[in-house]
Order: structure tokens, then sequence, then C-alpha cells
């Protein structure tokens, strides 16, 4: 794809947002960078010139129905359609055993990782329903916690399973419409937000011990890859992790 194709990243003012949006940005796809901090957004534009017709920044709080709305209205506005959604916003919530999680952190966690992932497929799927020519994709970013949890984190790992359903959901819903939806599942890119899996990260077995990461930017090619096939075709799930993190066998 690319060549003027219209991709949303939320999330895009830091870590894995940002890798991708500058991804999309350098093969050709023009794309609406959202996120709470305004001044993130426009951090991740830095090597871009100023103006860039090929970049819409819109500051928006996905687990607000309202600006998610204003978000894809800013993007139809302005380019007419859009082809792409990466669905990457997330927080980790609170962490501790469940009797120590807080109900208002729990809620908190669901209402960004989950809602906010269905609040802007809800709006992208209208869009490209609507649209002529009809169809496009989207990618969730479900983590390796869509498969299996860390210590401590409950309301993190429960978003991510259930992101997981809504993949699903959403590609079966989508193919009377030619809308496809895959799901990147990453763990231990090197980014600022883990930053502390390098130092040293809580194990099963209580210990702490440093893990292994890789280069984010490998996860931009792995989403272009995804975002680049021809409307046939569809990667559904696809786990992109640390060589050696301990994820496959009991670490």
């Amino acid at each position: 794809m690319g060549d003027g194709s219209v991709a949303v990243v939320t999330g895009a003012g830091s870590g894995i947002g940002r890798v991708v949006a500058r991804a999309l940005l350098g093969a050709g796809y023009r794309v609406a960078l959202a996120g709470r901090r305004e001044d993130a957004l426009h951090e991740t534009l830095a090597d871009r010139p100023d103006g860039d017709p090929a970049a819409l920044v819109v500051p928006t709080d996905v687990a607000d129905e309202e600006a998610v709305r204003r978000l894809f209205a800013a993007v139809r506005d302005t380019w007419g359609r859009v082809d792409l959604l990466v669905n990457n916003a997330g927080t980790f919530g609170p962490s501790g055993s469940p009797d120590e999680v807080p109900v208002d952190g729990w809620r908190a966690c669901v209402e960004v990782n989950l809602t906010g992932s269905f609040l802007c497929a809800r709006e992208a799927f209208a869009l490209m329903r609507a649209q002529r020519p009809q169809g496009g994709r989207i990618i969730n970013n479900g983590s390796i916690s869509a498969h299996t949890p860390r210590p401590g984190s409950a309301a993190y790992t429960a978003t991510k399973h259930a992101i997981t359903g809504l993949t699903k959901s959403l590609s079966l819903d989508g193919r009377p419409y030619g809308i496809a939806c895959g799901q990147i599942d990453i763990g231990n890119a090197a980014t600022e937000m883990t930053a502390g899996i390098a130092t040293g990260a809580r194990q099963a077995d209580g210990s702490v011990r440093p893990e292994p990461t890789f280069d984010a930017a490998l996860v931009g090619e792995a989403v272009l890859h995804m975002a680049g096939l021809p409307p046939q075709a569809n990667v559904q799930f696809v786990t992109l992790m640390a060589t050696t993190m301990p994820y496959v066998g009991r670490g």
C-alpha cells in the first residue's frame, strides 16, 4: 500500500505508536496521529517538514467517545477516507494481586485498552463501509499478554485477551465490506515504556531478572507488511518478540 493511502495511528506520541507512525509516513502513507498529548505527537514528526501535508495531528483520548468521533471526522474532512487503523493506544494499568487492584484503576484500564480500541474500530469501520472504493484494514496491538500474563497484571492481561476477541469479531463482521482485521502481539520491543524490562522484570517464580529486548523499528516493518497486503490476504495474528525472552516454555 502507501501511495497516499490514509492511516490513523493511536498512541502515536510515544513508544510503538511513534515507531509505526514514522514507518507509515516513510512508506508514503498519509497519517493521522492521535494521542492525548499534542506536544508528544509533534515530537513524533520532528524529522518531518513543518506543515507536512501527509501528517495530521489530532489530540485524542481514545476512551472519550466524542473525541474519537472528532478524530475520524477530521480524517474524513481532510482526506475523504481511511484505509488503515492501527489500534495501538494503551496503558499498563494497575499492578498487584487481584485483591490489591483498585476497581477504579481496573475500569480506567478497560476504558483505554478495550473500549478505546472498540470506539476507534467502530468509527473506522463506519467510514470504510461507506467509502468508495469500499473497505480497509484494522490492525490491533494485542501484546504478548493477549496470550500469557505477567505476574500482577490482571487488568492489562484481561483487556489484551479481549482485544483478541475484538480482532476476530471485526474480521468476521468486516467480510461483506472488504474490511480486514489483524493483530500484532509484541513482546519486549525496546521503547521508553519498556525500559524497565531490560533492567529487571518480575518472573512467575517471584524472582526479578532482566529480559532481552529487540529494536522497536522491527515492529514498524511488521505493520507495514501487514498493511501492505492486497485486499484478498490478511495476517490474522502475528507474534513478534525478542528471540530469547521467557515466553515459550517455562522461562
